[in-house]
């Protein structure tokens, strides 16, 4: 197939990328750059430089002629979202509408749409929540994701387009920018591993669901022959709190850091967990790499990176 990847040559895009790309998949990657990295991006993957709000964009799906889309690109973090609502809406809406926009003149066969399943359901009801729990989101971000579900409905009944959301979870992994205030597991391990101190926000009793990035690469690569229109929840359906992934991430490099606790950060979410039977059932996915080999491979990373 030809798969266009937006943010292809950021942390999980790029990933995704390498999945396509080992299984046979033409693949244009679409990125600007602005988070993403060069060195991300595969070899084999044609790479244009671009943003997705660009009214260009309808050249390169011209030129291309896609039969898939995937779509990573996004602004993702949700405490700039709060910051400034209007930059996440331009880039998670109005981008995202382009990208639909295209998609629906082209009748691409599918459009593999990126949502998040901790910020779209808000504080949950029940752990771990699956794709019925109600869609509360507390941030821009969570509105913007949910809102580009809602378009994808609207393009599905008006234009038959062809989708599947993928909410995700927490997902951790080597690639994971460490300098922002988001991506937990990076943050921790970089500063662990340079002997620097982590710290923690709050009480550090709030729960989240991590995956490891390859499980996310596998189901990407799954939904590729999904045949129906579907919502899945790509978790483990365990959490653990951000106290804990501190101890793990200290054990394994050393115990050399003490425990700090800094203030709570206004509006965090303090559960999150969802359950990914419907993706187990459906599409045959279910996570492989365990938390403790995941942050074993992250570290591994960071450290050779450092080195």
């Amino acid at each position: 197939m030809k798969v266009l990847v937006t943010g292809g040559a950021g942390f999980i895009g790029s990933h995704v990328v390498d999945a396509y790309v080992n299984a046979g998949h033409e693949v244009v990657v679409l990125d600007d750059l602005s988070t993403g990295k060069l060195e991300n991006i595969n070899p084999k993957a044609r790479f244009v430089k671009m943003d997705i709000q660009d009214p260009k964009v309808q050249e390169i799906f011209d030129a291309e002629q896609f039969e898939v889309v995937n779509h990573h690109a996004a602004q993702m973090d949700i405490r700039k979202s709060v910051a400034d609502p209007l930059y996440d809406a331009r880039v998670n809406i109005l981008g995202t509408l382009n990208l639909l926009e295209n998609s629906a003149k082209h009748k691409i066969n599918k459009f593999i749409f990126i949502s998040s399943g901790g910020a779209i359901y808000g504080e949950q009801d029940t752990f771990p929540a699956d794709e019925t729990h109600p869609t509360r989101p507390l941030s821009p971000y969570g509105v913007a994701k949910l809102t580009g579900e809602k378009y994808l409905y609207y393009y599905a009944a008006t234009y038959h387009l062809n989708y599947v959301v993928l909410r995700y979870a927490n997902i951790f992994g080597p690639r994971q920018n460490p300098e922002g205030e988001a991506g937990v597991v990076a943050i921790f391990a970089s500063k662990l591993l340079a002997g620097q101190q982590p710290i923690i926000n709050g009480d550090g009793k709030q729960t989240r669901d991590f995956v490891f990035v390859a499980d996310i690469a596998r189901a990407n690569l799954k939904v590729l022959d999904y045949p129906k229109t579907a919502t899945f929840n790509l978790g483990t359906s365990k959490e653990i709190d951000i106290n804990e992934i501190f101890r793990l991430l200290n054990r394994a490099t050393g115990d050399k850091a003490k425990e700090m606790h800094g203030p709570a950060k206004p509006g965090e979410q303090l559960r999150s967990v969802i359950d990914y039977a419907n993706a187990k059932t459906l599409l045959g996915w279910q996570p492989e790499v365990s938390l403790e080999s995941g942050l074993l491979k992250t570290i591994d990373y960071f450290r050779k990176r450092a080195s």
